[in-house]
């Protein structure tokens, strides 16, 4: 009698505890994936680095033209990372720093020295450019086998049929960031946020492609859209790119979506050193209850940028190589 007592007390115990679980909304929620760009980004540099060292031994060696005009902080700091990892992959760098009071021809005139130069493989031109020069005049004038950015018309039409070209580098991370970290594209419905040239409209014709990493339905969310929180709750991937802190909450993603977030800004904050601080477009600490996986920032799509130059770059060397 005692252990048949014993026995029913302890089931009863057993039970009351799952109840309690169960109203108490399941117990302690996971949080989201952290989706790490530091670690895939560096990743795909050891890759580069190993086909440069390799790429060395035919006696090749890739080189990419950075131009900076003015003295922009921030464009001076983005182009100072990527010589950086430059120097890292094997990728030999050159800059040339044309002042910010450049004419557009003698600019146009810069890029033609450097489409000539047989040694220089790929050419980036660090956006923005001051108001009086014509940035898409600048874009069209590299030669489409040197354009890194992936920018020049020629390759933006290769991009939407298909074919194989310079994909632009941030849109070109996030497919590989979203797969090495172990999760799926294919067959799922992505919603991107923002329709600009640099991410939105070439992360959408990369994502339709039936390739490796892609193949999804895809919708393009913009300004111009109506209820956009009842599409976005319908996506398995939500890719945000608009430009606004914080912009993403809690009640535009649905249960076990990923979400990935594109924007990088400023917003004041006192207690910080310089008295700021970095965010998404993402509200990261609300999404992440609610998402399977997302990326942070810093530290998310940012570093797969300048990882996906380097391949670019080194795409660009291999091509001329090949072409002789």
């Amino acid at each position: 009698m005692v252990c048949v007592w014993l026995r029913f007390n302890l089931v009863f115990v057993v039970a009351i505890i799952l109840a309690c679980t169960l109203f108490l909304g399941g117990g302690t929620k996971m949080k989201a994936q952290r989706i790490d760009g530091n670690a895939v980004a560096a990743e795909i540099r050891k890759e580069v680095k190993q086909q440069v060292s390799e790429a060395a031994k035919a006696g090749l060696t890739p080189c990419l033209a950075a131009v900076l005009v003015g003295d922009n902080p921030a464009s001076r700091t983005y182009v100072g990372t990527k010589r950086k990892v430059c120097e890292e992959v094997g990728i030999k760098s050159v800059m040339k720093t044309p002042p910010a009071d450049i004419g557009q021809d003698a600019l146009l005139a810069l890029i033609d020295e450097l489409n000539a130069d047989a040694a220089i493989h790929g050419i980036l031109v660090q956006m923005p450019l001051p108001k009086h020069i014509d940035e898409q005049k600048v874009i069209e004038r590299i030669d489409p086998n040197k354009d890194v950015d992936g920018f020049h018309p020629v390759n933006v039409g290769r991009l939407v049929i298909g074919l194989d070209t310079f994909r632009p580098c941030t849109p070109a991370g996030i497919p590989e960031l979203i797969v090495r970290s172990g999760l799926e594209i294919e067959g799922r419905h992505v919603a991107i946020i923002g329709r600009s040239n640099i991410v939105g409209k070439p992360m959408m014709n990369m994502l339709v492609q039936k390739t490796r990493a892609a193949n999804a339905t895809v919708t393009v969310c913009h300004s111009g859209t109506k209820n956009l929180a009842s599409i976005t709750r319908q996506a398995d991937i939500v890719i945000a790119a608009i430009g606004q802190p914080k912009f993403v909450t809690a009640d535009m993603v649905k249960e076990g979506a990923v979400v990935i977030d594109v924007g990088i800004n400023r917003v004041d904050d006192d207690s910080r050193p310089k008295g700021y601080r970095l965010v998404g477009d993402v509200d990261f600490d609300a999404v992440s209850e609610k998402a399977s996986a997302i990326t942070p920032v810093p530290g998310g799509v940012g570093p797969m940028t300048v990882a996906m130059l380097m391949v670019n770059t080194l795409k660009a060397a291999k091509a001329a190589a090949k072409r002789g």
